[in-house]
């Protein structure tokens, strides 16, 4: 059974980066931990994370909750980015 915590990671609506973060364990587990390797996987997942924390941030000023947009509203918060 996995901790409250490890759940919160896979939940797609707390977590917005699940895939990068999948992407940058099975590289490393690919490349046996070498991780000079991955370095493109690591980068994109701390866009990702940068780039929700900013909007978490944003939206915790202008008093919106919940403050992480739902996976939904995510997907069409980027899509209207294009």
């Amino acid at each position: 059974r996995m901790s409250r915590h490890a759940q919160q990671l896979r939940d797609h609506d707390i977590n917005p980066c699940v895939v990068e973060m999948d992407a940058s364990r099975k590289c490393m587990d690919d490349n046996n931990c070498n991780k000079d390797m991955c370095t493109a996987y690591f980068l994109k997942y701390k866009s990702c994370r940068k780039f929700w924390h900013d909007i978490m941030m944003q939206r915790r000023r202008n008093g919106v909750k919940p403050e992480m947009p739902s996976a939904e509203e995510r997907k069409k918060m980027l899509e209207s980015m294009g």
